[in-house]
């Protein structure tokens, strides 16, 4: 294996340790397109989702039972079929279309970023159809391109909880979204080609990265953090319109 994926691996693996320390989803964001740019999108896909699926345990441990269970209950059922529908295209596909595709998906990220404001200021009543759309579109997006946040953080930004609820709540849901992808990942042969062994091998990264984000975060401003990883993920947004597939 080429020594550029490998440090493209460890990377993602430090972006994801610290975004599940603190630093927000956004560093996360950039695991799949830095990924892409040195493997398949299929491939990229599933061979982040270990490192995200480390990431959570530590993510629950720090909001245990911080979540509202009705907003669970209400997401997960419709994020299942989001998370089918998703591996279904990513095994159907070819790569000249998802590449270009992945970046649409994580681009709406950085809209998301800049409208997020007005979503909490909205005149909003809660309907039920609204949990389950929530739940099929990050479920999809999240499965095709690990980019599952911008539709459910919108619907949670309507639902006025706290912002400890939030979190847990997000964090159990993607927790669970993640574990859901696994057996149809496996099933759909997604994880076949994944280089499980600098997977393993990056997990202490992860942890560091957890490590690093728990404790930095009181040092470094959050909001220039973010808007740094918001140029980067432009910045590898518009790799995968320009490079070849």
């Amino acid at each position: 294996m080429e020594i550029e994926v490998i440090l493209i691996i460890a990377t993602v693996g430090l972006l994801i340790g610290l975004a599940k320390g603190g630093f927000g989803p956004v560093a996360g964001a950039l695991a799949t397109p830095l990924l892409s740019q040195v493997m398949p999108v299929p491939q990229a896909v599933a061979t982040a989702l270990p490192l995200l699926m480390i990431g959570d345990v530590f993510a629950l441990g720090t909001y245990w039972r911080r979540w509202d269970i009705h907003h669970i209950r209400l997401l997960v059922p419709a994020a299942v079929i989001g998370v089918f529908a998703g591996a279904y295209l990513l095994t159907t596909l070819p790569d000249h279309i998802l590449r270009p595709a992945l970046g649409l998906f994580t681009l709406t990220i950085v809209i998301y970023k800049i409208v997020s404001v007005r979503l909490t200021a909205a005149n909003y009543h809660l309907h039920n159809w609204h949990g389950y759309l929530a739940g099929v579109t990050s479920g999809f997006s999240s499965a095709v391109a690990n980019a599952g946040g911008p539709p459910f953080t919108a619907y949670m930004l309507l639902q006025n909880v706290s912002p400890t609820v939030f979190i847990g709540t997000t964090t159990l849901f993607f927790s669970v979204t993640n574990l859901i992808k696994l057996p149809s990942f496996i099933v759909a042969g997604l994880m076949d080609d994944t280089p499980l062994l600098v997977v393993l091998a990056v997990i202490p990264l992860v942890l560091t990265g957890v490590w690093l984000g728990k404790r930095f975060i009181k040092w470094v401003d959050p909001k220039v953090f973010e808007n740094v990883m918001l140029v980067l993920l432009v910045v590898a947004c518009l790799l995968l319109f320009v490079k070849p597939g």
